[in-house]
């Protein structure tokens, strides 16, 4: 899946080997006002913006691939119905706050700490250690492992095409698996970010801490972005990248080496979104890579 400024397309390889294409444009609150394009607030919009088209196209994959389950000549809907996607969008959403807001939270709580210090730094590495040991659990999963090749094959089409090559599956596979703008990056970024946040709030009473963790979050999702988007425009200065590079290896872990018809239905993805937005280049107008 590929998002330009205006427009996002997914491809999805269909179960008789086509592949599938469904584009739609981008109708961003930050196109409507100045407010919103402010720093910080703007990541908190972008975040929004992006779990949402995130969601519509696991969707759209998920209707293609049940085609195989219907009745020859049935027509099968591209996308689910708003009520499954906000039904999937909550869950998903709670699950995350749960496991790696709530969780970290009550568990440091519980321990014998006494200064503020300390209570944020430990709750922050119950926090990193319960996230990759998630990622390195659903890494096992074999359904997860292609999941994991496309994201792959999404960052190799992104760095064939931000360093001018032609995207053709045998010279995208030579590039990268790793891309500056990914968001498991973000993810950690977040979380490193958030020990820095909470300390100002000190070691509130436990629905406080509750509270706080979660009311914080699009604030502090704010500040990552700012923090990626600096990283993506500057990827050439050796300093930045050394303090990034944990989030760059982070994604060893949510990457796997795709296969060349894995790579076509990427390409395909974003030839169509540089189609839609004129092919325009520059820093301001580049295709994102949704991780």
């Amino acid at each position: 899946m590929m998002r330009g400024p205006s427009n996002w397309s997914v491809a999805v390889r269909k179960p008789d080997g086509e592949i599938a294409q469904v584009s739609q444009q981008i109708d961003s609150l930050m196109k409507r006002n100045r407010i919103f394009r402010l720093p910080v607030l703007r990541g908190i919009i972008a975040l929004g913006e992006s779990l949402s088209i995130g969601f519509r196209a696991l969707a759209i994959s998920a209707n293609y691939a049940a085609q195989e389950e219907g009745e020859e000549g049935e027509d099968v809907q591209t996308e689910l119905s708003r009520g499954q996607l906000i039904f999937a969008f909550g869950i998903a959403i709670g699950f995350a706050l749960l496991l790696f807001k709530v969780t970290p939270a009550l568990i440091t709580s519980w321990l014998p700490i006494e200064t503020t210090g300390w209570f944020v730094i430990v709750e922050g590495v119950i926090r990193v250690s319960l996230f990759l040991l998630y990622i390195s659990l659903i890494s096992l999963l074999p359904d997860l492992r292609r999941v994991f090749q496309y994201h792959a094959a999404e960052h190799k089409a992104i760095n064939a095409y931000e360093a001018g090559e032609e995207l053709e599956p045998e010279r995208v596979q030579t590039f990268s698996l790793i891309h500056p703008r990914c968001g498991t990056a973000f993810l950690l970024w977040v979380m490193v970010i958030a020990i820095f946040v909470f300390a100002f709030f000190g070691r509130p009473d436990w629905y406080w801490l509750i509270a706080s963790r979660v009311l914080l979050l699009p604030v502090i999702a704010g500040i990552a972005y700012e923090l990626i988007r600096f990283a993506g425009q500057h990827t050439k200065n050796r300093i930045l990248m050394t303090l990034l590079a944990p989030g760059l290896w982070l994604q060893r872990l949510t990457t796997r080496e795709p296969t060349l018809e894995q790579i076509e239905v990427s390409i395909r993805a974003l030839r169509e979104v540089l189609q839609l937005e004129g092919r325009v280049t520059g820093d301001e107008r580049k295709v994102e890579v949704m991780a």
